[in-house]
């Protein structure tokens, strides 16, 4: 059986993902992020105080991933994890001033690297773009 990488959806994905990946660690660097700390930071930025169960649901990624990735973020000073008022068992992760402090130079970044890509498309394609991938996104988490 014959594999056209250039008609795979998964194929492009991942590629596309590589290289938006390579670009935003390229500008989130100087900032003491990486794209691996970029996605949680993303969801604490929205709603902070989450569990680390929450974010490992939120960001569909492994739990051990998730801790390795927080320690991280904790020894650079981004986070710090305070037990639960109510549930003993659960720690949950609150931005540090210096992390709040990163928000708008990352999204900034974040959007600067998005306009890129993007740049080729036109409006109506560019939403249509995203549309396709929030519904393949949802497909996939079924």
């Amino acid at each position: 059986m014959s594999f056209d990488k250039t008609r795979s959806a998964g194929y492009l994905t991942n590629h596309l993902a590589r290289l938006f990946a390579r670009r935003i660690q390229a500008r989130i660097k100087p900032l003491g992020l990486t794209p691996g700390t970029f996605p949680a930071m993303l969801e604490l930025w929205t709603q902070d105080g989450l569990s680390q169960g929450e974010l490992v649901r939120r960001l569909d990624i492994e739990q051990a991933t998730m801790a390795n990735t927080l320690a991280r973020m904790e020894r650079d000073g981004l986070i710090r994890r305070l037990q639960d008022a109510q549930d003993a068992r659960v720690q949950r992760v609150w931005l540090t001033e210096r992390g709040k402090a990163l928000q708008n130079a990352a999204v900034e970044q974040a959007a600067a690297v998005n306009d890129e890509a993007l740049a080729g498309l036109s409006a109506s394609e560019r939403q249509e773009l995203i549309r396709l991938m929030n519904k393949l996104v949802g497909e996939l988490r079924r």
